[in-house]
């Protein structure tokens, strides 16, 4: 004799786990997000309050090791300006610029490491596909921005210099003030590294959708007007060929970065 219960359990036999659909961690990873765990408001504070702790941490050792260096660094800067004699015109002149020159160093070396740690408080933010990009468009900033620099210490100062040292050699002496010097250098380096980061920025706008590369293409004329008043602003010369350097270079650069945005289809 048979109970009830047994016939219960055979006339409805359990689910066939084996043919249920299974999904993959790729399947259910949705691109939306990374299953990152979430974390209060208060806890991204504490990690942005920590992520920048460490960034200046990193920056103060980085000075602090400049500081140590800042005769060589004051003549390589020093380089560009040959047969000119600098003079300190004020007690302890010197002294400030060599905590501007390892200030500015400092901040240059700890780079690196301050972009990691804003890498690190974004990436569980980004979605799969904006992790892919993140790399490629990191390291391209980083290598525009010390080509810049490069730029700038090769081609863009000694222009600038060349034009001022010649201009009145027959009439004045070249004396110049070594706190003034080297804000002009510091100046122009870094004005013209932010400066390159044009194409990055195309990028970024091409691959998001905002503007397209037929638009980018269309404005060319308010670009060479652009690139002039770029020239003009953050050279911190008055001469023409600095900014006729800077401005043919901001030019190259945004056509260069439009052809980037045309080969990723944009």
């Amino acid at each position: 004799m048979t109970s009830p219960d047994l016939e219960t359990v055979t006339a409805n036999p359990q689910p066939d786990l084996d043919s249920a659909p299974s999904s993959s961690p790729d399947e259910t990873v949705e691109d939306s997000g990374l299953n990152d765990v979430e974390m209060s408001l208060f806890e991204h504070l504490e990690e942005l309050r920590q992520r920048i702790f460490y960034g200046l941490i990193a920056v103060a050792i980085a000075i602090f090791g400049c500081f140590f260096k800042v005769n060589w660094i004051v003549k390589v800067l020093e380089q560009p300006a040959q047969g000119v004699k600098f003079l300190q015109l004020a007690p302890g002149e010197y002294f400030f610029v060599s905590l501007k020159v390892a200030a500015y160093s400092g901040v240059l070396v700890a780079s690196p490491f301050i972009l990691y740690q804003i890498i690190q408080f974004v990436l569980p933010g980004l979605t799969r596909s904006e992790r892919r990009l993140l790399g490629p468009i990191v390291f391209g900033s980083s290598v525009l921005f010390f080509v810049g620099l490069l730029f700038a210490y090769v081609a863009l100062i000694p222009a600038a210099l060349n034009f001022f040292i010649e201009y009145g050699a027959d009439v004045v002496e070249q004396l110049w003030s070594i706190d003034r010097y080297f804000e002009f250098v510091l100046l122009l380096m870094f004005s013209t590294g932010i400066a390159f980061q044009i194409p990055v920025i195309q990028m970024l706008l091409g691959l998001t959708g905002l503007v397209s590369s037929r638009q980018m293409l269309s404005g060319w004329r308010y670009v060479i007007l652009g690139a002039a008043v770029l020239g003009a602003v953050l050279t911190p010369s008055t001469d023409p060929l600095t900014q006729s350097l800077l401005g043919g270079a901001v030019i190259g650069l945004y056509f260069g970065g439009t052809g980037l945005v045309i080969l990723t289809g944009h």
